[in-house]
């Protein structure tokens, strides 16, 4: 695998998107576009919620992305505009990017992974762009768009500087500087989106990062269903709420086992400490933690800290108003799916028979993990899973961050084309704004390929 992202000259008459990109880039800012670059967005097969636990995932890239048409001049101005026009135009000065958590604007995705790289090269000043972005990603459906965005804005940034990095390190930069927005993310969107390779999935597992192919069995399809409920991750709690529950159940394991748990931040870490296997680990979590919330009060006394403690070395800035926590069920969830994606690839790479059933079934113990333990589904969700199931898939879960969101399905091929009949008849012709769509709801998708900068031949 190169370790840079790729560089190709492409030929636009070929190639409709980028004609049309460049014909609206010469419309908006009077001139033609130095370089283009490209950003998948992901869908992640199973592993849900455990990257930031420091646990392996298993996703693939889509053939959905962000394209940006960028050109550079010494005005020290970033000028973004957007070809969805209710993404308003932004300008700012380098040397004024900040960005307001408060308030999750596109622009400021686009600012973490300018300011990402930036930090990373230690550039004191940086070329002014103008820059015109178009995504194909439905935005807030769980096919990481926002962190697409955020890969795409770091190699612009690296291109236009001219300065080469390797995939992984921007892989690491971009995910990083995605919690300048609030969103304490575990990785996996950034990796598959510099990572991927078109045609494989990838096992993408952390601390060192680095990614595996998981060649996918024949004789089954993944189909992509958005549930067309939106869930914006910076905007809301309930995803940094789980980092917290997460964090929270690692100190008290820690201490419980006489371990330093003050620095203990990950379960996937603490596992490696203790030297025990995954079912060892749901062992003591059994042992360890009751099923009923825990309060404030109850962890502070476990933990022998006082509430100014918790809230200051503990908690995160929104995540303040948390009165109780789901210990059990949240660490419960990360060790059993942890162990399922190990089992996934294992299934993947030795394809016995009944290997697309076993995927299947994998697929489907995730789900209700995910529903049941770490409560990141929501009604529309369920409901979808359930009429992939009856309209013949093997395995159906919600991917992405949850509560809202996509499903992915795998379908065995022959049943592909009912399937795609059955829901969209019972889930989505029902309700007018669904049907209306459909088209860009309901897809095949197959592994595509990483980020990548093009220019014209």
């Amino acid at each position: 695998m190169a370790v840079n992202p790729p560089k190709t000259k492409v030929l636009f008459s070929t190639n409709q998107r980028l004609q049309k990109l460049k014909e609206a880039f010469l419309g908006k800012y009077e001139e033609s576009p130095l370089f283009y670059v490209c950003a998948p967005g992901r869908v992640n097969l199973i592993g849900e919620h455990i990257d930031y636990c420091g646990y392996a995932v298993l996703p693939m890239a889509i053939e959905q992305n962000i394209l940006a048409a960028v050109s550079v001049n010494n005005s020290h101005t970033i000028q973004l505009a957007n070809t969805d026009p209710k993404y308003k135009d932004f300008s700012v000065s380098v040397s004024e990017l900040t960005i307001d958590r408060e308030n999750p604007q596109w622009h400021y995705y686009f600012l973490c992974g300018v300011k990402g790289v930036q930090e990373q090269l230690s550039l004191s000043s940086l070329l002014g762009i103008r820059c015109l972005v178009d995504g194909t990603i439905p935005a807030s459906s769980g096919l990481s768009s926002s962190s697409a965005l955020v890969c795409c804005a770091g190699l612009v940034t690296m291109e236009a500087n001219q300065k080469a990095i390797s995939k992984v390190l921007l892989a690491e930069t971009c995910a990083k500087c995605e919690r300048y927005i609030g969103t304490e993310g575990g990785g996996m969107d950034q990796s598959i989106s510099f990572l991927a390779e078109e045609g494989t999935a990838k096992l993408i597992e952390f601390n060192p990062l680095r990614a595996t192919d998981v060649k996918l069995p024949d004789g089954a399809v993944f189909v992509i269903a958005n549930s067309c409920m939106e869930m914006n991750k910076a905007a809301s709690s309930h995803f940094n709420i789980r980092v917290v529950e997460c964090r929270i159940a690692t100190k008290i394991l820690a201490k419980t086992r006489g371990l330093e748990w003050s620095g203990q931040q990950k379960l996937g870490v603490l596992q490696t400490e203790l030297g025990l296997s995954l079912d060892k680990m749901l062992d003591v979590v059994e042992e360890v933690f009751h099923p009923e919330p825990y309060s404030r009060e109850e962890i502070c006394k476990l933990l022998e800290i006082t509430t100014e403690q918790l809230c200051n070395n503990i908690l995160s800035a929104n995540t303040q108003h948390v009165t109780h926590f789901k210990l059990y069920q949240r660490a419960r969830h990360v060790y059993s799916e942890a162990a399922r994606v190990l089992q996934f690839k294992a299934v993947c790479d030795s394809s016995p028979d009944g290997a697309v059933l076993q995927l299947g079934n994998l697929m489907n113990q995730s789900h209700a993990s995910c529903r049941d333990l770490y409560e990141c589904s929501c009604l529309e969700l369920d409901q979808l899973v359930d009429i992939c199931l009856q309209a013949g898939a093997v395995g159906s879960r919600l991917t992405g961050a949850g509560w809202g969101g996509c499903t992915v399905s795998m379908v065995p091929i022959e049943r592909i084309d009912s399937f795609l009949r059955t829901v969209k008849e019972k889930y989505y012709l029902p309700d007018a704004r669904r049907a209306a769509l459909v088209k860009q709801s309901l897809f095949v998708t197959r592994p595509g390929g990483g980020a990548a900068i093009f220019t014209e031949e």
